[in-house]
């Protein structure tokens, strides 16, 4: 069954975050993952939720997810992210 990384990210520094966006294409194709929504704009329908950036990737298993976020290989990305942006990270089964 698929499953959605889904992520909730504001950059609060912009320049480092162009390195993490250069290292985690080739990081979630590795594991089967490709990006469905990476930026773009934003609308809000209901409520106040009004995310800065979204990001949604797909993956062939919640298991699949998971191996890709614990792998070596996006082991760097991730630790740049985590120094430029604060993120809000799940991960949902699709049906």
């Amino acid at each position: 069954m698929a499953a959605y990384l889904i992520a909730e990210i504001s950059v609060t520094d912009p320049e480092l975050y162009e390195e993490y966006k250069k290292l985690t294409p080739a990081a979630a194709a590795a594991f089967d993952g490709k990006f469905l929504v990476r930026g773009g704009s934003l609308i809000t329908l209901e409520g106040d939720w009004n995310p800065e950036r979204m990001v949604i990737l797909e993956f062939p298993s919640v298991e699949r997810a998971r191996e890709w976020w614990n792998s070596d290989i996006y082991t760097e990305a991730r630790s740049i992210r985590q120094k430029a942006a604060k993120t809000k990270m799940i991960i949902v089964e699709g049906v």
